[in-house]
C-alpha cells in the first residue's frame, strides 16, 4: 500500500492502525489517561469518531455534527468502526479529492481533508496504543510520510502548551518514526 503521498492511502493506512489500536483495547481500557491531557481513552476516541463523521458530513454537503456530541453512544467500538467505513468511502468518492469543503480551518480542497483526518487518526492511534500499554510502532512508512508532511505544512506556525499541537518535544535518537511523528506532534515520547 502506497501510503507515502496519496492522501486517500494515507487516510485509509491510518483507518487500518487505528482499527488495530481500538481492536486491541478492552472497555475497561476506555477511562485510562491518555497523552492529551485533556481526554480520556473515551473522549479520544469520541473525538476521532466525531472527525470521521464531520468528514463524511462535508463530503455529504450536510452539516457536520456538533463537535461536543457523543458519538459513541452504548457501543464504544462499533460506534468507530461505523464511522470509520462512512469517512472513507465518502473521502473515497469520485471527484472528492478536487472539491472544496469547509473545515474547521478553513476552506480546503478533499485532499487537504484527507491528509488532515489521516494525520489527526494517526496521531491518535498513537496516543491510544500508548494510553492502554500497546506497541507504538505503527506504520513506518505511513509515520514517515505524515512527519515530512507535517513539518512542511507547520513551518512556522506557532505551537501552544496545552493546544491542540504543541511544541515539539525531543525524542531519542534512533526513536521509531512514529515516535518522531508523535514528538514533532507534542506528545512526550
Amino acid at each position: 500500500m502506497d501510503s507515502t503521498g496519496n492522501p486517500l492511502e494515507m487516510h485509509a493506512a491510518a483507518l487500518a492502525e487505528m482499527r488495530r489500536v481500538v481492536e486491541g483495547m478492552g472497555p475497561d481500557q476506555l477511562g485510562v489517561a491518555t497523552p492529551c491531557a485533556e481526554w480520556d481513552a473515551r473522549a479520544l476516541l469520541n473525538h476521532v469518531v466525531g472527525g470521521n463523521r464531520m468528514a463524511a458530513a462535508l463530503v455529504a454537503g450536510e452539516v457536520p455534527p456538533d463537535r461536543n456530541g457523543d458519538f459513541l453512544g452504548e457501543d464504544p467500538f462499533g460506534a468507530f468502526a461505523a464511522s470509520a467505513e462512512a469517512a472513507e468511502a465518502a473521502l473515497r468518492g469520485q471527484g472528492v479529492l478536487t472539491r472544496t469543503f469547509r473545515t474547521p480551518f478553513g476552506e480546503a480542497p478533499g485532499s487537504v481533508l484527507a491528509a488532515m483526518r489521516a494525520s489527526d487518526v494517526l496521531i491518535h492511534a498513537w496516543d491510544l496504543a500508548r494510553a492502554t500499554g500497546q506497541p507504538t510502532d505503527l506504520n513506518p512508512t505511513l509515520c514517515e510520510a505524515a512527519l515530512a508532511i507535517a513539518r512542511g505544512r507547520m513551518a512556522g506556525a506557532e505551537r501552544k502548551p496545552g493546544g491542540p499541537i504543541g511544541p515539539e518535544v525531543a525524542v531519542p535518537t534512533g526513536a521509531p518514526a512514529c515516535d518522531r511523528y508523535a514528538g514533532f506532534m507534542g506528545r512526550a515520547v
